[in-house]
């Protein structure tokens, strides 16, 4: 079996690269940072006996998309799980402020990079009639909630092709689910505030989020379903968080 996973330096991406290896899964990682790739793959091939291909590349290029896939070798083809995990906030506050280069940064990686790398690795499923592709959202794209504006709407956006995705793939009996975490632990908003470690320290005050790890274990229950069973949406939140907007600070 062959996973391939955007997003892979970092938080679920990460965790995910690390259990599917556990449980014998041949990987493809992509991500911008050659240093993260290298490191992750060093430390995959020590613990595992599986096969690891690091691809650097930025998901918001589609020429740099389409290179990395097709120029896939023939042993790397029959790729079983795409985990479209790459992605991003940057900025918090009013549309009437926000930045337009944050709007771009949000819609080149959440939607379009989405969208590059699933039409680049359909090619490889289609004919197979087989693959499941997993596409991290967020509860953000089920309930807008005060100064998200465009990053909720680019989580909209990924809720709306997960049903798309499923309708078009039927015939091919390619299977689609989409995870939509709440408040989960990571870089995520570490780079929502550009590096400013106390704001984003406070989005977690009190309250004990979801890990990556979490969200790695229910990809990997989602994936292992029987062929005639397919996961098609789930909503994910932490003990203490009940929707965007409704969080218990214990």
């Amino acid at each position: 079996m062959i996973a391939l996973i955007s997003g892979a330096t970092s938080g679920i991406g990460r965790s995910t690269a690390l259990l599917l290896a556990e449980k014998g899964y041949d990987l493809i990682i992509t991500g911008r940072r050659n240093e993260r790739l290298t490191e992750l793959t060093a430390k995959i091939t020590q613990m595992f006996p599986v096969k690891v291909l690091p691809l650097c590349f930025d998901i918001r290029n589609n020429a740099e998309v389409v290179k990395a896939i097709e120029g896939l070798s023939t042993e790397w083809h029959a790729i079983d799980v795409l985990v479209n995990n790459a992605g991003l906030a940057a900025g918090l506050g009013p549309i009437q402020t926000g930045l337009l280069s944050d709007w771009e940064q949000m819609i080149d990686t959440n939607v379009k990079g989405l969208l590059y790398l699933t039409k680049a690795v359909l090619p490889l499923m289609i004919p197979r009639k087989s693959g499941h592709i997993v596409n991290i959202g967020s509860i953000a794209g089920k309930e807008v909630y005060a100064n998200g504006n465009v990053y909720c709407a680019t989580k909209s956006a990924v809720d709306a092709l997960n049903k798309a995705m499923r309708i078009d793939l039927l015939p091919h009996a390619i299977k689609v689910t989409g995870i939509h975490p709440g408040m989960l632990e990571t870089e995520f908003s570490l780079v929502r505030f550009k590096g400013d470690a106390e704001k984003a320290a406070a989005v977690y005050q009190g309250v004990e989020p979801l890990h990556p790890e979490d969200i790695a274990s229910t990809i990997l229950w989602i994936i292992q379903q029987p062929k005639h069973v397919v996961i098609n949406d789930l909503v994910i939140t932490p003990l203490a968080q009940a929707n965007t907007t409704q969080t218990f600070r214990g």
